[in-house]
């Protein structure tokens, strides 16, 4: 096939704080700083990143848009999980603070996740047909208050949250409006077939997390025989190019289509203590790695 332009590709790759082991669960392993992460990312040559967790960049949307403007990175947006099934809640306050951060910091994009209540990945309840209804009709109201404000809200389907699988992921977008975050690596490793689903639904996906993914582990995962937390300990992400994600037929699909949205470079990992060296050691050279593989897609 083909090559991509390179320039269009290589403008709009991010990075993400999670492929340096920086995570919103209690207990997910060693959590590095976010100086030492931001540097390690341009270094490798990034120009644009996710905001990462709370508590990782500062709360203060002008404070947070100076870190960023500090390690010369813009923002593209990022990940919150949000209660959206309880019809006593009403998650548009928590919302619009991200949505704050975002328009002070120039992002544009709002991932959310269908969190379920329960802190950690590892465990979800099952969603009651009137839990469906709330949450579907809580996707819209984000979803237009969020382009009202001038940013774009996606579910992302997300192993742990009331939306993993494939057949959920198309539940969604057979009854709301929400566009679409494709995570190659949660999609499949919850079954799914995320370059099927993208091909499928091209006009609704407005944000990429790319990953890779060991097969033997997923197949672990969805049999029961680990937990998710388990599996990102032994490496079920793999770099790029390293696993079952056919990757490249992913993103010709997608640039086929006319997508021109971000690629984030999530690849989520543990750490169990800090790592020794920069971006030649430790989680940056597998993100370097995922950047060859990508800069062979280019032409």
């Amino acid at each position: 096939m083909d090559p991509i332009p390179a320039q269009s590709l290589v403008s709009r790759l991010a990075g993400a704080p999670i492929s340096w082991g920086v995570c919103e669960v209690p207990g997910w392993g060693y959590q590095l700083d976010s100086g030492s992460v931001l540097a390690q990312m341009r270094e490798l040559g990034l120009h644009a990143t996710e905001f990462g967790p709370a508590g990782f960049l500062p709360d203060d949307p002008v404070a947070r848009a100076a870190e960023l403007s500090r390690h010369g990175l813009r923002a593209v947006g990022g990940f919150l999980p949000v209660l959206l099934h309880d019809e006593g809640h009403d998650p548009l306050p928590e919302v619009d603070a991200f949505i704050d951060s975002c328009l002070a910091t120039g992002a544009s994009v709002v991932v959310l996740a269908a969190f379920t209540g329960v802190e950690g990945y590892d465990a979800r309840p099952v969603l009651t047909a009137d839990g469906w209804t709330t949450m579907l009709a809580r996707l819209d109201t984000i979803s237009d208050h969020a382009r009202a404000r001038g940013v774009v809200a996606c579910l992302h389907p997300h192993i742990g949250t009331l939306v993993e699988s494939g057949e959920e992921t198309e539940r969604v977008l057979a009854g709301s409006r929400v566009g679409l975050c494709v995570d190659t690596g949660h999609l499949l490793v919850a079954g799914a077939d995320p370059v099927a689903l993208t091909a499928k639904y091209p006009d609704r996906v407005v944000h990429v997390h790319l990953k890779d993914v060991d097969g033997e582990l997923a197949r672990e995962v969805a049999a029961g025989r680990t937990t998710f937390g388990a599996a990102v300990r032994s490496g079920i992400f793999r770099p790029l190019g390293q696993g079952d994600v056919d990757v490249a037929a992913l993103v010709r699909t997608l640039e086929a289509s006319g997508y021109r949205g971000w690629y984030v470079l999530e690849q989520d990992v543990m750490l169990d203590g800090r790592p020794d060296g920069g971006p030649s050691k430790g989680p940056a050279a597998d993100v370097a790695a995922s950047l060859e593989f990508l800069s062979g897609l280019a032409g």
